[in-house]
């Protein structure tokens, strides 16, 4: 294709795009959920705190551990003194417990490196612990105000069912996919937040996985999927599907609770036997989770928050 055709492709995309805009727009204005990280409410470290927390988790979910944190730590340098077990214990039930480690670590390098300030530059966000394409774009969308895409798997759904009438069947994402939201971005840069915003909001809520409720979305009239009549609706790229109970994780998830529910967060080596009869998987896990600084194992063999 010449740097021409190019040009002309793109343009027509974006007339394309832009008959979803409008109708979206107002959607959003009506419908947004008012979390405490939108609208202007929060700062840099609160948008960053809120798309870490809310990976793989619902925002409903996640709505009082991040307000717990930011009563407690309301800046990075406030959580970059905090001890490694402190943020072990106020991260709960949330899931992916090395995310708090990570969150510590990235407010440290955020002191260290830039002075207490998140960074409003794409290269000096990704290069911070933890963080990475998406939580980096996400700051600079809904944060900094700039234009660049936001791509997570609401998004990607909307776009893939919006503009290609396909099923978008998860994994990682595709390169027709990252096209697609570069794409489908408004030239306009206060345009492109609301769009990132909006596309997010009606994944997660409307155009969802399984269930989306069409009568209620704002992109039905134009939307391809629609039209094509739901093709391969809900289906998902082939896995192994593997039960949560039993599993490694469960049993990790397990020690660390009885830690946490411990007043001096540490437990003798009897004690944390009673928390799964398997002794090897047992072993297993408590050695997994000091390999990932979760726990300390200690001489006498007790186990201890960092």
């Amino acid at each position: 294709m010449t740097d021409q055709q190019k040009k002309t492709t793109e343009s027509d995309d974006r007339a394309l795009y832009s008959d979803f805009y409008p109708p979206l727009a107002q959607w959003w204005q009506e419908n947004a959920r008012d979390f405490p990280w939108r609208f202007g409410k929060t700062d840099a470290w609160g948008v960053l705190l809120s798309e870490v927390m809310s990976q793989q988790t619902p925002m409903t979910r996640v709505l009082p551990y991040w307000m717990s944190w930011m009563d407690v730590w309301p800046t990075p340098r406030a959580l970059s003194e905090a001890t490694p077990a402190e943020v072990i214990t106020a991260w709960g039930t949330l899931g992916y417990p090395r995310r708090a480690l990570r969150l510590r670590e990235c407010a440290q390098a955020i002191v260290e490196r830039h002075a207490g300030r998140v960074p409003d530059a794409y290269e000096d966000l990704v290069a911070l612990p933890g963080i990475g394409n998406y939580t980096a774009s996400a700051v600079l969308a809904f944060h900094y105000q700039q234009r660049i895409p936001v791509l997570d798997t609401n998004v990607r759904r909307v776009l893939t069912r919006a503009l290609d009438g396909q099923e978008s069947r998860g994994g990682s994402a595709t390169t027709r996919e990252k096209q697609l939201a570069e794409r489908a971005l408004p030239a306009d840069r206060a345009q492109s937040v609301l769009w990132n915003q909006a596309t997010m909001e009606l994944g997660a809520t409307v155009c969802t996985a399984k269930n989306p409720n069409c009568d209620a979305c704002p992109l039905r009239e134009n939307c391809a999927f629609a039209a094509a009549g739901w093709p391969g609706l809900g289906q998902k790229r082939t896995r192994a599907k593997q039960s949560f109970a039993g599993t490694n994780r469960q049993v990790r998830g397990l020690i660390l609770k009885a830690l946490r529910a411990d007043p001096a967060h540490a437990l003798s080596y009897e004690q944390v036997r009673g928390v799964w009869a398997d002794a090897v998987q047992l072993d297993a896990c408590i050695a997994s989770l000091d390999e990932d600084g979760l726990v300390v194992i200690r001489a006498d063999h007790s186990v201890a928050l960092p």
